[in-house]
């Protein structure tokens, strides 16, 4: 069910997340041009535009839905004055009998279960079809996660640093200097914080629980694959103020 946010309330800008990932999307492909990274940057930022329009779109009503709901609550409506003014109310008090009277009104009972289920039904198609398109979109976005986690996966400070053995021919390349494996880390850190902030776009106007939830979800999972990769920048910075020369410590 999408709401509006109470006047003065502050809600992300779709737009500014949008420019956000393009502008990152700019400084990932200058420093690492031809890197995986900048190319799933590229397609994180076609998502992102995707992902804004349709959070827009989803947050609209389906005017349509909404009219043939009102619809099919009528023709119900109607459909149980008709059968109730057809019903011969003084003939069955006359003939009135207990099992008579208990086949009637079980099939009366069951017919009105019937046209409020069918009301039920259609009064809430209109959430349960925006709830699926939005899983399936958060699904979409917790795929990038992980895959803005594989790229960082092998990217070892100690090995960069001078810290690591000998190499083996399964060793990963490892060409990166300090500088670049630290920004190489940070931009992975960017991105999913930026996937957590797209995901938020479903939840912003919305009290449907389950589409919280799972928003809540993606964000906790961006938020530890994130905590991992400034680890990694922390142990960059350590390792270089350790080997800084002593009238450069701080």
């Amino acid at each position: 069910m999408a709401i509006a946010p109470p006047p003065g309330t502050l809600v992300l800008d779709a737009t500014h997340i949008v420019a956000t990932l393009e502008k990152l999307h700019e400084r990932v492909s200058e420093r690492f041009p031809k890197s995986g990274l900048a190319k799933l940057c590229g397609k994180l930022v076609v998502t992102g535009r995707a992902t804004a329009a349709q959070a827009d779109a989803l947050a609209r009503p389906y005017l349509a839905l909404r009219a043939l709901g009102a619809l099919v609550a009528i023709v119900a409506l109607v459909f149980q004055i008709v059968l109730v003014s057809h019903i011969d109310w003084s003939a069955l008090r006359r003939n009135a009998d207990v099992l008579s009277m208990s086949q009637a009104l079980d099939a009366t009972v069951n017919l009105l279960i019937l046209a409020f289920g069918g009301l039920w039904f259609m009064l809430t198609l209109e959430q349960r079809l925006k709830r699926r398109l939005i899983l399936r979109a958060l699904y979409e976005l917790r795929s990038y996660a992980h895959i803005v986690d594989m790229h960082q996966l092998t990217k070892d400070p100690t090995v960069v640093l001078g810290g690591g053995g000998i190499a083996t021919s399964s060793s990963p390349d490892r060409q990166m200097s300090e500088f670049e494996l630290s920004r190489y880390l940070d931009y992975c850190s960017e991105m999913l914080a930026l996937i957590a902030k797209l995901a938020a776009l479903y939840a912003a106007r919305t009290q449907d629980e389950t589409i919280i939830e799972a928003v809540n979800d993606l964000e906790d999972l961006t938020s530890n694959l994130g905590r991992k990769i400034w680890q990694k920048i922390m142990i960059i910075s350590q390792l270089d103020e350790r080997r800084a020369p002593a009238g450069r410590a701080r």
